[in-house]
């Protein structure tokens, strides 16, 4: 089996990217230049929002959720563990990472708007470097990163996932 190792330094610098408040490092790489509403509302967002999305040295992505679906993309590395809960209550893991290698993988996975989710790499020594794309478009203003111990209190029985990849304080 091939996989294509990550130097998550120079990946880095050479994809220029940065810290995200969710952990991990991130750019944006398209935003669409045109707009669309949501149903019953008048304020415009890009269609659709791309990025570049490294998870590396241990880091995950904090609970968090957005008011768009986000489609994420399995590029390289080692595989992903995207943990997703829907407002019932109900746990999925989406696994992300080279499908010809790794039958227990996908190369795309969606979380559906308003669900609350958190990744990491499976292999909690990896790295993993895949795309999201959000429609419509991402913005922080709908960024809602999940406060201590509210999902703890609404969803007790995954406790300790939720407090595993809470944000880091």
């Amino acid at each position: 089996m091939h996989r294509t190792r990550i130097d998550s330094r120079e990946l880095i610098a050479r994809l220029k990217l940065e810290p995200h408040p969710e952990g991990g490092f991130f750019r944006e790489t398209y935003r669409a230049s045109g707009n669309v509403t949501r149903e019953n509302e008048s304020e415009l967002r890009a269609a659709s929002t791309a990025i570049y999305f490294l998870l590396c040295d241990g880091a995950h992505s904090a609970w968090h959720r957005i008011r768009s679906d986000e489609i994420w993309h399995f590029h390289a590395g080692d595989s992903i563990d995207v943990h997703v809960l829907d407002a019932n209550g109900a746990l999925v893991t989406h696994r992300l990472g080279n499908a010809l290698d790794h039958a227990d993988t996908v190369f795309q996975a969606v979380v559906k708007a308003g669900d609350w989710f958190a990744a990491e790499c499976h292999d909690k020594d990896g790295a993993a470097l895949v795309g999201c794309t959000v429609a419509p478009g991402f913005e922080f203003s709908e960024f809602e990163l999940a406060a201590p111990g509210a999902l703890e209190a609404r969803y007790p029985q995954h406790r300790e996932l939720i407090e595993r990849l809470g944000p880091k304080s």
